[in-house]
């Protein structure tokens, strides 16, 4: 049991309770009217620059990377996309059918991934022998043509450096 407070017990008795003072009314009436008002806001409108002395932030989602990577990624994305509605699509032919077998359908659905690989190698080392190539000099020439197939054999002895140099004809 909890006893009376002291001002409580001065009611009971009828005499005069001293309650809160004026000071204490008019702080809760202030503290009251401060919660309710609106909140006080800035808004700074001078522009931001567009390069500072800051270093730059990695901003959230897919890391900074060059166009080139970009694309690659957004390709590869695609295409497991394409896998899953693909093995999605021969998962339904399987459940369906209820006697597929699956040796025969990996062989059949596996056979055209392997058949592309082979030929993507195959164009790989096409593409890159025909780089290695030197390049084809076509020369057309008007009049007569003489061609001179002489070789010339150097030789350099002695202390004294001399030179002989001999023509033949090949």
């Amino acid at each position: 049991m909890q006893l009376p407070e002291p001002y409580q017990q001065q009611a009971q008795a009828g005499q005069l309770t001293p309650g809160p003072t004026t000071d204490q009314a008019q702080k809760l009436i202030d503290a009251v009217n401060d919660a309710l008002a609106p909140p006080t806001t800035y808004r700074d409108d001078t522009p931001v620059p567009v390069v500072g002395s800051a270093p730059p932030v990695p901003q959230p989602g897919r890391p900074p990377m060059s166009q080139k990577a970009t694309d690659a990624s957004a390709l590869m994305l695609s295409g497991g996309v394409a896998s899953v509605l693909a093995g999605g699509g021969v998962s339904l032919v399987m459940v369906a059918s209820g006697s597929a077998d699956p040796v025969v359908c990996a062989i059949v659905f596996g056979a055209p991934a392997v058949l592309v690989l082979a030929l993507s190698r195959l164009v790989k080392r096409a593409k890159s022998a025909v780089e290695a190539m030197p390049p084809v000099e076509h020369h057309h020439y008007n009049g007569t043509v003489v061609q001179d197939q002489r070789s010339i054999t150097t030789q350099t002895r002695g202390v004294i450096a001399n030179t002989r140099n001999q023509t033949g004809n090949n």
